[in-house]
């Protein structure tokens, strides 16, 4: 139970009222049907303010005034329809004495085959084989044991009605509460089916519906906890103890409570519990259950880690930065949650047609029962496409018929079609490192025509870094690094970072000190090393200093040639070659005195390794169009769209004209999905019918700013979000379509006498809720392509 003390309201002593919510586990409510029921009955409650019921994780969240209500009153209504409520407090007394109950996020795994319903069901499924075995096979033995007002009961009689009651009643007791909450479900269908063939007679078939109902409720109970597995291992994922450093000592505690600043110690092959900052040690550690990432991934001092990731092989010791309910992981699991109650489209189509189709065959059913026998005196021999079939004239024949129409009548498969298969696609997205924050965007994005995508951090890397070393006459590379992170060092710039971290990493030696150092604004620096005069910057700056850079600048690529000059630089750079760089969208950083070049050192973001692979698949699944938007210049678009192999580019825009460019896609193509880092691209992302934020691990801005966020820094997770996306809808619509087409054949083969009240159940209902659901789960086998993205 949590507390809600900003609630609205207040008392006209102007305090403000006090609202508690109740988190209960309800694991019998499966389908939306029964949800509806609880919900009626919660709104006889006075005080309860709001009700949040999950069908997909079978829990509900009721918030409620203690001053009006309580806890036990809420358990209480929610058993008023029907179902057994595990968990809770079952306090009748004061609530502020029970706020320490433990919620729930999911309904525990239930012991479906040994449950009390499953032991009634095979009672009852073995009085009706042995009814049947005397009924039709040992007829002689069949013998009259009593009477009913009149009427003989033969053993098989007994067995069959032994059937009923120990299977039947519990489907009678659900429809009693389903009429209570005037809900026209499948309780109130069946058990007014069973209730109604008994009365007549028809002991068989009343046996025979009640047992295998009761099976068919099993297995979609069995079905629907196997679609909760898939978030349950999600939530498994968060360890639940922690050990601390307190006072020197090492302390195992609950994960939730640690506080922010402590420090953890996490130990080769422990969970890390909580998100924090390296401060001691290096490991590999496995961080796919977050971000997707196939490779462990290298963490130093000063690394970010999250809870729930594995620590491969050394020892680390972490800073917590956040509590284990505010973790990524908690956040992700709470979204997931937050996602399956989000209605989509065709979950809102099922329920508004299942509203209408329900009551229209009910309505047939009644008919079916009643006007034959009144309007056919003799039966009737009728040839179909030569086949011959007989209208009879009996009314209990007909009755019979009316009651298989009422099981057909029951929506629960089409109802479940979509749920399923969201929780299905969402669980999957989440265990790869795609957290979708509702079924509607999953539904979305299946449908985009064009894919938009930034450059900056989500093509290329978003990170400068030094693509060429160019050392010209005598100078070597080491030489020519040497001389440029002399004079960079001083500098704050990016680029200055680039070439400082080319130094280190090639290990190039002690770094010459810099002196009279000057920053030369929007050409380059200059700096004094050993007492000569050194400058670093663009080709620009090295033209007023009196080189000739005309031969290494001509443009030879569709470009304006450059004029021969009189002067020549001597040769000191090939022909092209910084104009070769330039084209590539490398930003050139020349490097010399004023009487002698050393060389040219050419920086880029660097496009992701999986960025080109990404885009042909994209195109590979049907994606129409893949555009690259960014802010940068024409050529350094115009390099990395040709590297990736977007359809086209658009460069040098703003925020506000890649929402128009947006806008555009959207006119020319239709639906359009937008790629960014979930910040900057913000109103662009907000635009596009679906929002997708790279790496957002960590990131709570682009956590809440986006419709689906890539939680790893990785690109090549696209094609299998649209992969899923796509497949999910293929599966919801198959799911919808299959289940009305079953029904109404079934339906069509009623009054030809053609489907029985077995037939009915086994195939219209037990046979389509397994079918659907086992439908659903197969996107979970949908996994990412791994690119490796380096």
């Amino acid at each position: 139970m949590t507390e809600n003390p900003d609630a609205a309201g207040g008392t006209s002593g102007g305090e403000q009222r006090r609202e508690l919510t109740a988190r209960l586990a309800v694991p019998e409510m499966d389908c939306p049907s029964c949800a509806q029921k609880v919900d009626k009955s919660l709104q006889r409650v006075d005080g309860i303010t709001d009700a949040t019921l999950q069908p997909t994780t079978g829990t509900a969240n009721v918030t409620y005034d203690p001053d009006r209500t309580s806890e036990a009153d809420v358990i209480k209504a929610i058993e008023g329809a029907g179902y057994e409520v595990v968990g809770g407090s079952d306090a009748e007394g004061d609530d502020e004495d029970n706020q320490a109950t433990d919620g729930v996020d999911i309904a525990p795994p239930s012991e479906v085959w040994t449950s009390p319903r499953a032991k009634k069901t095979w009672l009852g499924a073995a009085f009706v084989t042995l009814g049947l075995l005397f009924e039709f096979l040992l007829t002689g033995q069949n013998v009259t044991v009593a009477s009913v007002l009149e009427y003989p009961l033969h053993i098989a009689d007994v067995l069959f009605l032994g059937a009923v009651a120990a299977s039947g009643i519990p489907v009678v007791r659900s429809g009693y509460y389903s009429a209570k909450n005037r809900s026209l479900d499948i309780d109130l269908l069946m058990g007014t089916a069973i209730i109604a063939a008994t009365g007549i007679g028809y002991f068989v078939e009343a046996a025979t519906l009640a047992v295998l109902f009761s099976i068919a409720e099993l297995l979609e109970d069995y079905a629907m906890d196997r679609a909760r597995d898939s978030l349950r291992e999600l939530m498994e994922l968060s360890p639940d103890e922690a050990t601390v450093l307190r006072d020197g000592e090492e302390v195992t505690v609950p994960a939730e409570e640690v506080d922010v600043g402590e420090t953890v110690v996490v130990r080769p092959g422990d969970k890390i519990p909580l998100d924090g900052t390296v401060i001691e040690g290096g490991s590999a550690v496995d961080q796919s259950p977050i971000t997707g990432e196939s490779v462990p991934v290298d963490k130093q001092t000063g690394d970010e880690v999250y809870a729930g990731a594995i620590n491969e092989e050394g020892y680390l010791e972490v800073e917590v930065t956040s509590t284990a309910g505010d973790s990524t992981l908690s956040r992700i699991i709470e979204m997931v949650q937050g996602a399956q109650a989000k209605k989509t489209e065709s979950e809102q189509f099922v329920d508004r047609f299942s509203g209408y189709y329900t009551p229209l065959v009910v309505v047939l059913a009644i008919l079916t029962a009643a006007i034959p026998p009144l309007v056919i005196a003799d039966p009737i021999s009728v040839d179909l496409a030569g086949y011959g079939f007989t209208f009879a004239s009996d009314w209990q024949t007909w009755f019979i018929r009316g009651l298989t129409l009422l099981v057909i009548a029951c929506p629960c498969a089409f109802v479940i079609s979509t749920p399923v298969s969201v929780v299905s696609g969402i669980t999957s997205a989440a265990k790869n490192g795609v957290l979708i924050k509702g079924g509607n965007y999953l539904e979305a994005m299946g449908e985009v025509d064009a894919v938009a995508l930034d450059k900056t951090g989500t093509l290329t890397k978003g990170e400068l870094a030094v693509t060429d070393v160019v050392p010209v006459g005598d100078t070597t590379e080491d030489d020519l690094l040497r001389r440029a992170a002399g004079l960079e060092r001083r500098s704050e710039h990016p680029i200055a970072a680039a070439i400082l971290a080319r130094a280190e990493e090639t290990g190039v030696g002690n770094l010459p000190d810099a002196t009279s150092f000057e920053s030369l604004t929007g050409k380059g620096i200059r700096g004094e090393i050993d007492g000569k005069t050194y400058y670093a910057g663009k080709p620009a700056l090295f033209e007023e200093l009196g080189f000739d850079l005309a031969r290494a600048r001509r443009e030879t690529d569709g470009g304006v040639v450059a004029e021969e000059s009189s002067e020549s630089d001597d040769g000191a750079f090939a022909e092209n070659a910084l104009s070769a760089l330039e084209r590539e969208g490398k930003t050139v950083v020349i490097v010399g005195t004023e009487s002698e070049l050393l060389g040219a050192i050419a920086i880029a973001d660097e496009v992701r390794p999986a960025s080109k692979r990404a885009v042909e698949r994209l195109h590979e699944l049907g994606v129409e169009r893949v555009v690259m938007l960014t802010g940068d210049n024409e050529g350094t678009a115009r390099a990395i769209a040709e590297q990736v192999g977007v359809d086209e580019y658009r460069a040098e825009l703003l925020p506000d004209e890649k929402v128009d460019a947006v806008e555009e896609l959207q006119a020319e193509y239709g639906e359009v999905a937008m790629v960014g880092d979930g910040i900057n691209d913000a109103p662009a992302l907000a635009t596009a019918e679906v929002g997708i934020a790279m790496g957002a691990a960590g990131t709570d801005t682009a956590l809440e700013t986006a419709d689906i966020a890539l939680m790893g820094d990785d690109i090549g997770k696209l094609p299998y979000l649209y992969d899923l996306s796509h497949t999910a809808n293929g599966v919801i619509r198959q799911n919808i379509w299959a289940s009305l087409g079953v029904k109404l054949l079934l339906a069509l083969g009623v009054p030809l006498g053609l489907v029985s009240v077995a037939l009915a159940v086994v195939v219209g209902d037990m046979g389509m809720s397994l079918g659907v659901t086992g439908n659903a789960m197969r996107l979970s086998r949908i996994e990412p392509d791994r690119i490796i993205d380096a």
